[in-house]
């Protein structure tokens, strides 16, 4: 048997302003300071125990040892997830609440989706072309909007469209936000839900139809396990669940735009889609970029792991950004290089800028591969159906910004859909 090793501890009363402060990089940070890839520290009040690294990701994802009810504090559910929605669930409930996401997944739901956002930036590209400037940030999440709510069957006005696309976009924004930004976030959710939950009513009162391979008629009509529908407000924020994660793609989106423009000889290989290196490019803006900082769970009873003790109930952290940018998985992990994915193994707990693990049975993100198109999809357009000017701005990204956005949100001008280029087509 291991003898038990003192974990690594910091002495504080409470880190919570230091993780404001240092926001992606608060546990990469001191993983590297205490050369250990867990270290116990007190946040918001409590205990906590901080993980990084594919061991600790495997670790983390052990259904046996971790729980993620009341691991994400109300704060958080009120603005970004949603309160009591799939994040928060465990065992048997989880797997039939992510039985119903998994279900709109399917390789034939993702072709149509692709095939909508490609319809829906060709009509961004012709807005574009009467604009002197515009900002890809605000743009792509409305564009991104329109398409997801086509897909899940959510009725596009638009009069509405921008200021619905906003309020998604702003339920993102609180995540890791104090003061304005938070307050503006919950806000969105409460018009957002109150929006859906009264389209919910209405389909069940047959008022309104959606197609029965939607998103909006699943979550309408779903039934618990104990055979009950859901609640109408609970169904809104499922829904909602399905729309913003695809309209926070805009961040990825921006950050695409951003490797193009630092990393210009990409276009060419990228024209020839040489290798598969569309795909390359997508997962090393996914690995290189600062999207998820860190994930919470909680300890459901007393183990060991490498020699340190985990206590039931106590908080602990897996760090994202830290794992996807950790020299021992990743040579050279500050430089873009999409080539690294060429022999890259597939790994479910390395690259886990959405999580890790199992898509199915546990907690990685069921949209995670309409992610990974939608992105295909929007770089191809970028790439190969565009000519625009980037002017001078700051693209520069703060790790203490969560999440992360560049302060210009990447502004263009004199956007051209280039001639002789066909309609793009989904992945």
């Amino acid at each position: 048997m291991t003898q038990n090793e003192p974990t690594p501890q910091e002495h504080t009363l409470d880190n919570s302003l230091a993780l404001l402060k240092d926001g992606y990089d608060f546990i990469f940070k001191r993983r590297r300071e205490m050369d250990s890839d867990i270290f116990q520290t007190r946040l918001l009040g409590q205990k906590a125990i901080c993980i990084g690294g594919k061991e600790a990701a495997e670790l983390f994802y052990d259904t046996s040892k971790f729980k993620r009810s009341g691991a994400i504090p109300k704060r958080i559910q009120k603005s970004l997830f949603g309160v009591d929605a799939i994040q928060t669930l465990d065992g048997d409930a989880h797997r039939h609440r992510k039985a119903l996401f998994m279900s709109l997944m399917s390789r034939e739901r993702l072709d149509v989706f692709m095939e909508l956002l490609a319809q829906e930036w060709e009509a961004a590209a012709h807005r574009w072309e009467q604009l002197e400037e515009l900002e890809l940030f605000g743009e792509s999440q409305e564009l991104l909007y329109r398409a997801a709510c086509r897909w899940a069957g959510v009725p596009v006005e638009e009069e509405t469209a921008r200021q619905r696309a906003d309020d998604m976009g702003d339920m993102v924004e609180a995540f890791g936000a104090v003061g304005p930004r938070h307050a503006a976030g919950r806000r969105a959710r409460r018009r957002t839900e109150d929006w859906l939950e009264g389209y919910i009513l209405d389909l069940r009162a047959g008022e309104v139809k959606a197609p029965e391979d939607t998103a909006a008629y699943a979550m309408a009509f779903h039934r618990d396990l104990q055979d009950r529908e859901l609640d109408a407000r609970m169904a809104a924020i499922e829904l909602i669940n399905i729309v913003r994660p695809i309209v926070a793609i805009g961040r990825y989106v921006v950050f695409s735009a951003i490797a193009l423009h630092e990393h210009p000889e990409y276009r060419v290989k990228l024209a020839a889609d040489e290798g598969k290196y569309r795909q390359w490019f997508v997962q090393e803006t996914r690995r290189y970029y600062p999207f998820t900082p860190f994930l919470g769970a909680s300890v459901i009873h007393d183990f060991t792991w490498q020699g340190h003790e985990f206590e039931e109930g106590t908080m602990v952290l897996l760090d994202i950004y830290g794992t996807t940018h950790d020299p021992k998985l990743w040579e050279e992990p500050d430089t873009f290089r999409p080539e690294r994915f060429e022999h890259w193994s597939g790994s479910p707990f390395d690259l886990i800028p959405q999580g890790g693990g199992d898509h199915r049975g546990g907690h990685r993100c069921a949209g995670e591969w309409l992610t990974i198109d939608a992105m295909a999809v929007s770089l191809e357009f970028m790439a190969n159906r565009l000519e625009y000017e980037v002017p001078e701005q700051d693209l520069g990204l703060s790790l203490s910004r969560m999440p992360a956005l560049p302060e210009s949100r990447f502004v263009m001008k004199n956007v051209r859909r280039k001639r002789g280029a066909g309609a793009v087509s989904g992945v």
